[in-house]
C-alpha cells in the first residue's frame, strides 16, 4: 500500500536524445527513428492549456514529440495511423472503480430492461448449474426497468423456490434476496433490524426481499469460488475496459488477498490489460504493511493505491448520512458506516500512518465531518502532499466546508453519470437546492478543490459521465443545476489527467504531453465540437497503452 509520497518529474533520457536528434536531423536533412506516428488529426493533449496538436510520435512506449503535421517528416515509424481528422484523447483513467471476478453462479444485469429478463436470467441459470444451487447478480437499477419498480421476493421466487437467490443493485448499496435465501440466513420478521442498515418490509407486513446496505447478512452464506473461475473472470472483464477507452483505473474496496490475484493476472495475462492501481479497506494493517514493504510504488501497470473508508452509505438505499431529513421520510437522515466517534477515530488512525485516503463520503452530513476530522488531523499532524480525497461527494455542502477542502487540499473524485443515471432516487429522496445541485462539479471547482471524473460503474462507460458533467441532464432530460455544468475541455481533463494526479502519477501519464505515457484512444467523432445530445453515440474505434494498439473497433 503507497504511503502519501510527492510526485517527482524523473528523467527521461530518450525523450531527451529523441530531442536532440530532431533538432540535429533537421539540421543535417536526416530523420530519427519512431515506432508510431499519429498524424493528421485533433489531438487534445488534455494540458492546463487545452493545447490541441495535429501530431504525436512514439517510441518505446512514450511520447517522444508532438506538434503540426511537419514533424512527420522528422521521424521514420514503424508504423504511421493517419487519423483523418479525427480526435484522439489520453486513455480514460477511472479514478473509482470496481472491476471482479465472477463464478459461474453469477448473473451480469447491467443491460436488463425488466424483472421478466431477471427472470429469464434466473431460469436460464438454474439450467445452466441445477437445483439447490445459490445465483448471484449484480447491476439492476429500478429505473432501468420497464416495470419502473424494484425486482422483489415474490419475483424471485415465481423462477426460483429451489434457489436461493440474492442480486444486488447497481451501486452496491442494497440487494434483493427471495425466500429460501432469507430462511437459510433465518431472517424473518422479527429479526432486529441491522446497524446501518435496513430489512424491508412490504406494504402487506411481509418480508420484501430488499436489504439495504447489510445484505452481506444474506451473501455471507454463498459458498466461496474457485480462484480459477475468478482470476479467469478477472482477466476478461478488465480486458473488456480497453473497448471503452479505459487505459488506467483504481479499484476500490479490495484486500491484500485481492492484489495478490491481480499480481498473478499481471505476470500471465494473455490479454491485455489496463494499468491498475488498487485500495485496501484498513481490515488488516500489519498485512498491507507487509505488502507495502515488499512491493513498494509497485510497477507501471499494478501498484498499491489510497485506503478505501466508507463513512456512510449511499442513495440507492437510502442511506446516505444528510444534514436534513430525507423527502417524505419523517426524521430519517441516512446513517454513518460506524459510530462517529469511531468514524473520527479510524481516519486519525490512516492519517497517522502516513497513508492516503480515498474516503467514501455521499450524503452532506457525512461530507462535513470527514472534511472537519481531516483538517483537524492535517493541522495537527501536517503531511506534505497528502493528497487525501473523496469518493463520491454526491451532494454539495456548506460553503465553509468546500473552503476548508480548498485551504487544506482535499480532493474529489466525482460520479457525474449518477446524474443521469441514479436520477429517480435523487428526486424521490430530495428536493429544491439539494436537488439540483447533487453531484456538484462547477461549485468545488471554482472554490479550487481539485476534481477529478470516475465511474464507480454506474455505468462504468466514461462518455455516460462526460454526458452529464457538460449537460447536467437526467435520464428523462431533466437538467439539474445548470450552473454545476463544466466544458467538455474540462471534462475530458477530469477524466484523465486529474485520475492519474490523485494516484501522484502525473508526471507518467493522464496527458499526451512529451515525456509520458503514449497511453490514448482514438474516438469515432469530436467530443470538442459535437452537439452535446449525441455524446453518448460516440464509439472508441482505438485504443493505445504504451503506444501499443490494445483494442481495434474493426479487428475481433
Amino acid at each position: 500500500m503507497n504511503k502519501m509520497r510527492t510526485a517527482i518529474f524523473v528523467p527521461f533520457i530518450l525523450i531527451f536524445l529523441a530531442a536532440c536528434g530532431g533538432e540535429e536531423s533537421e539540421r543535417m536533412g536526416a530523420v530519427s527513428p519512431a515506432d508510431l506516428i499519429l498524424t493528421n488529426g485533433k489531438i487534445f493533449v488534455a494540458d492546463e492549456a487545452f493545447s490541441l496538436v495535429d501530431t504525436l510520435v512514439v517510441t518505446d512506449g512514450l511520447i517522444v514529440a508532438t506538434g503540426d503535421s511537419s514533424l512527420a517528416e522528422q521521424f521514420d515509424a514503424e508504423e504511421t495511423v493517419d487519423l483523418g481528422g479525427k480526435l484522439v484523447i489520453p486513455g480514460f483513467n477511472d479514478s473509482h472503480t470496481h472491476i471482479r471476478g465472477r463464478p459461474q453462479r453469477y448473473i451480469e444485469l447491467s443491460e436488463v430492461t425488466s424483472i421478466e429478463e431477471i427472470q429469464q436470467l434466473i431460469t436460464a441459470k438454474i439450467e445452466e448449474i441445477g437445483e439447490g444451487e445459490w445465483i448471484t447478480g449484480y447491476g439492476w437499477s429500478e429505473d432501468e426497468l420497464d416495470e419502473g419498480r424494484r425486482p422483489l421476493r415474490v419475483d424471485l421466487d415465481a423462477v426460483a423456490p429451489n434457489n436461493p437467490v440474492i442480486l444486488t443493485r447497481a451501486g452496491g448499496h442494497s440487494a434483493v434476496t427471495n425466500s429460501l435465501a432469507l430462511q437459510l440466513a433465518e431472517i424473518t420478521l422479527d429479526t432486529q433490524q441491522p446497524e446501518g442498515g435496513v430489512i424491508e418490509v412490504g406494504e402487506d407486513g411481509q418480508l420484501n426481499g430488499v436489504i439495504r446496505e447489510r445484505q452481506s447478512i444474506v451473501g455471507r452464506l454463498v459458498p466461496d469460488s474457485t480462484y480459477e473461475e475468478i482470476i479467469a473472470s478477472l482477466e476478461v472483464n478488465l480486458n473488456a475496459l480497453l473497448a471503452k477507452g479505459i487505459t488506467s483505473i483504481t479499484d476500490a474496496s479490495k484486500t491484500v488477498d485481492d492484489y495478490e490475484m491481480f499480481e498473478d493476472l499481471y505476470q500471465n495475462n494473455a490479454l491485455a490489460l489496463p494499468r491498475s492501481a488498487l485500495q485496501f479497506q484498513w481490515y488488516d494493517p500489519d498485512a498491507i504493511n507487509a505488502l507495502n514493504a515488499r512491493v513498494g510504488e509497485g510497477n507501471d501497470f499494478l501498484k498499491p493505491g489510497p485506503i478505501k473508508v466508507f463513512a456512510d452509505g449511499g442513495f440507492t438505499g437510502p442511506a446516505a448520512y444528510t444534514l436534513e431529513p430525507y423527502v417524505n421520510q419523517g426524521e430519517y437522515r441516512g446513517y454513518l458506516n460506524m459510530p462517529e466517534g469511531e468514524l473520527v477515530a479510524h481516519l486519525n488512525e490512516i492519517h497517522d500512518a502516513g497513508y492516503q485516503m480515498g474516503i467514501h463520503a455521499i450524503g452532506d452530513a457525512a461530507i462535513v465531518l470527514v472534511v472537519n476530522t481531516l483538517a483537524d488531523a492535517l493541522e495537527r499532524n501536517p503531511l506534505e502532499d497528502h493528497r487525501h480525497y473523496l469518493n463520491h461527494f454526491s451532494m454539495r455542502p456548506p460553503e465553509l466546508t468546500m473552503e476548508l477542502m480548498a485551504e487544506h487540499a482535499i480532493h474529489i473524485t466525482q460520479q457525474p453519470n449518477f446524474t443521469y443515471t441514479l436520477e429517480g432516487r435523487y428526486a424521490e429522496n430530495l428536493d429544491g437546492w439539494r436537488l439540483q445541485h447533487n453531484n456538484p462539479l462547477r461549485g468545488p471547482m471554482d472554490h479550487g478543490i481539485t476534481v477529478a471524473i470516475s465511474s464507480d460503474i454506474l455505468p462504468i462507460g466514461p462518455l455516460v459521465g462526460i454526458y452529464a458533467a457538460v449537460t447536467r441532464k437526467g435520464m428523462t432530460g431533466t437538467v439539474y443545476g445548470a450552473d454545476e455544468a463544466i466544458s467538455m475541455e474540462e471534462a475530458i481533463r477530469a477524466y484523465t489527467a486529474l485520475g492519474a494526479y490523485l494516484n501522484f502519477e502525473e508526471y507518467k501519464k493522464g496527458t499526451l504531453e512529451v515525456g509520458k505515457f503514449a497511453d490514448m484512444v482514438l474516438l469515432s467523432e469530436d467530443l470538442l465540437s459535437i452537439d452535446p445530445e449525441r455524446i453518448m453515440e460516440v464509439d472508441v474505434e482505438k485504443t493505445w497503452i504504451g503506444g501499443s494498439l490494445v483494442y481495434d473497433r474493426d479487428s475481433p
